[in-house]
Formats: C-alpha cells, structure tokens, sequence
C-alpha cells in the first residue's frame, strides 16, 4: 500500500523536527499533532506538513486526528516525570493505547521511539518504562493474530544536533561555569546526529523488511561523559577544570537539582547512566547510511547556535 498521510506524535520536539522536515521533502503528506500549535510553528513553512491542535490523551480526539492516515510515528517520551506526567503513563501506557486505535482505524504502519538499553532490569525507571512500553505493543500484536499493523522500534543512544538539550545544555554550562562538577564521568555514549535518525525513520516507511524489527541506534564513536565534555569545550575554545563526582555525590548533585523550577537533571537519570548507552550491535545496513561523526557536526551547530539559524533551515527546506 503506497504511504501518503503520516501522521506524527511528538513531531514539533527536536528530534520530531527533523523527521517532519525529512518526510515533508520527501513529498508525504505530514500532519503534526500538538498539544499547542505555538509550539510547531516552525514547521508551518514546510509545504506538505498541517499542524493540528490535539490532546493525544484524549482517546475520541486522537482516534478522529488519526483517521486517514497510512503511517503513525510516535515520539512522546519525556526525560523527567512530575505527578501529572509519569514514564509509565508516557512510555507504556500510551503507545498501547495508541497501538489499539491504530489497530481499530486500520492503520497499517507505526513506527515507535524506544532508548538505547532500555530493559526489564534496567537500573532506572526511565528505562524500565521504555522497556515496558515495547513489552506491551510486540505483546498486543502478537495476540490480534488479523492486524494488518507493520510495528517498527527504534532505539538510540544520546540524539545530538541543531536544538539538542544535551551537548547544548553542556555548552551553556561551559560558557556560564568556572568550574564542571561532573556526574558520572566514566558513563558512556554513542551519541548518533538527528539527521541520521530521522532518515532511519523515512527509509523504515517505505523498506518492508524493517516490518517487525527493532534497531540499535548509535553513532561511529563511543565516548565518556568526560570526553564528551572536553571535546565541548574544545570547540567553544573555552577551558575548564572538571571534577568527577563519585556516585554519592553524584546522586547529591541530582538530587539538588531536582529541587530546581527548571529541571537539568534527577536522580533517575543518573541511574540511567549506570548502564553505557552504547550499542551491543553495528549500524543497521538496511538504513543505507553511514551514521555521521560528532566532531563533524557539532561545530557548526555551537558556533552558530541561534533562533534565527533554525528558523533559515527550515525555509531552506521549505524553499521560502
């Protein structure tokens, strides 16, 4: 069945951004669903993409946004739960739920963003919800022995590009610091460009050999945290001492800065780092790509980090 409407969850956040523009090129019809439009309305330039205004936990709101589409790609995931959103509401019980519409309307494609060592045991909740939420979809399309819907996990490690909130928060940290009080510094990371992800995603669309499959996502090098962030520091040209923390102090630091009206880190994610987020595998050879470097992309995205830069992309893109 040829693919037109594609409908994305979670498509105005950064990674979602990049999808949208890459499907939106491509010539599919993108509809974006939002809680508030304000928030994509960066994508109004894009010429195939309708931005909709949606409260995705709304089951008749979601199952009418839905309605006509050939593909789903869900990318809701939050980093930090508050009583209003937990990881278990956001990761596990949502996409079932989504799954299940996506099974009554006929839809029949959903592609689904997991994480890079996610898993039952996993030291975090974080990854114990991503975990979970995987469980549930593979266990219900197991049993709806009829479905006709063509699942697709994606799992990557640290996702870094134009936009990020992990190698930017850390820049802003270099530039403000006189000093790095580091976390964990012998976690690892095989951080993997946005680009490289959302094209993951656009050839899974159209490659059915990638029905019924996970996939590892990562980048060509591993790193430490604290290499992450001296090569940070290398482009910025900025040179500060960074003091490793231990674990106890590690989780000190986290818990004092859950206490924050802005919240950078908690004591969740340093458990997730606990676990290296690198990949147990080689890149996926059915992607056609050879996943691009850090050290190839970061500098112009830091050096050149503004409002105005994202917003020249995406009319680049749009041809405006």
């Amino acid at each position: 069945m040829e693919l037109k409407e594609i409908c994305i969850l979670g498509g105005s956040g950064f990674v979602g951004s990049a999808i949208v523009a890459k499907l939106d090129a491509m010539g599919y019809s993108v509809k974006v669903l939002t809680r508030r439009s304000e928030t994509a309305k960066h994508l109004l330039l894009l010429p195939n993409v309708e931005v909709v205004e949606c409260n995705v936990f709304d089951h008749q709101s979601l199952y009418k946004a839905l309605s006509g589409a050939h593909a789903v790609i869900n990318l809701i995931g939050i980093l930090h739960q508050n009583r209003h959103n937990t990881f278990d509401a956001m990761h596990h019980r949502f996409p079932l739920q989504l799954a299940k519409i996506c099974l009554e309307l006929g839809i029949p494609r959903l592609l689904h963003m997991s994480s890079l060592r996610a898993g039952k045991l996993a030291p975090s909740v974080y990854l114990r919800s991503k975990c979970a939420g995987e469980a549930a979809l593979w266990e219900l399309l197991g049993t709806s022995k009829l479905s006709k819907l063509n699942l697709t996990v994606f799992k990557p490690s640290v996702i870094f590009g134009r936009g990020d909130s992990f190698i930017n928060l850390f820049a802003s940290l270099i530039k403000i610091s006189p000093v790095i009080m580091l976390a964990k510094p012998q976690a690892k990371f095989q951080p993997i460009w946005v680009e490289d992800v959302a094209t993951c995603f656009a050839v899974s669309l159209e490659t059915s050999s990638t029905y019924g499959q996970t996939y590892e996502l990562a980048g060509p090098k591993v790193y430490t945290f604290r290499e992450l962030i001296l090569d940070i520091m290398r482009v910025l040209g900025k040179k500060r001492p960074i003091i490793g923390l231990n674990n106890w102090l590690s989780y000190l630091q986290a818990g004092l800065l859950e206490l924050m009206p802005v919240q950078i880190m908690s004591r969740d994610n340093v458990r997730s780092m606990e676990v290296d987020s690198i990949s147990s595998s080689s890149f996926p050879a059915v992607f056609g790509i050879e996943p691009t470097s850090l050290e190839a992309v970061m500098p112009e995205y830091l050096l050149n980090a503004n409002t105005r830069g994202a917003y020249d992309r995406y009319r680049s893109v749009a041809a405006r």
